[in-house]
């Protein structure tokens, strides 16, 4: 069984893919959240602004099926450029301080919209 999200909270989906998906009621695959607000509006043009936006789409997502920053497991940063990290990693310690998910980081030629970051994110819903 799956079921898919969709809060207004965050940017609605830009191509052919669902927000996020639970899976058996106990898993919520978080689609790559790039920085547009819910308007679908770009946020900034610098990694701090588009870091700290792209993980607020995440949180929209994560409040929507009564989740928490805590839930998530697992994210996936891709950057444009890997001279961002130490500034996206310093926004990410911010939300993620506490719960400190595993995590993948990865440099990528292009994102869409030709935005600096993307971040995906599995999380693990309460019963």
């Amino acid at each position: 069984m799956k079921k898919i999200v969709f809060t207004d909270k965050a940017p609605s989906p830009i191509g052919p893919y669902s927000q996020a998906v639970a899976a058996q009621g106990e898993l919520l695959f978080i689609s790559g959240q790039i920085p547009l607000k819910p308007d679908g509006t770009l946020a900034g043009d610098d990694i701090v602004t588009q870091t700290e936006q792209a993980i607020k789409n995440v949180l929209a997502i994560l409040e929507s099926v009564n989740a928490a920053i805590n839930n998530v497991v697992k994210t996936t940063v891709l950057l444009t450029d890997m001279n961002h990290f130490a500034q996206m990693n310093e926004i990410y310690n911010k939300y993620f301080a506490e719960s400190k998910p595993a995590r993948a980081a990865y440099q990528v030629c292009r994102l869409p919209k030709d935005v600096l970051i993307e971040i995906e994110a599995i999380a693990v819903l309460n019963s």
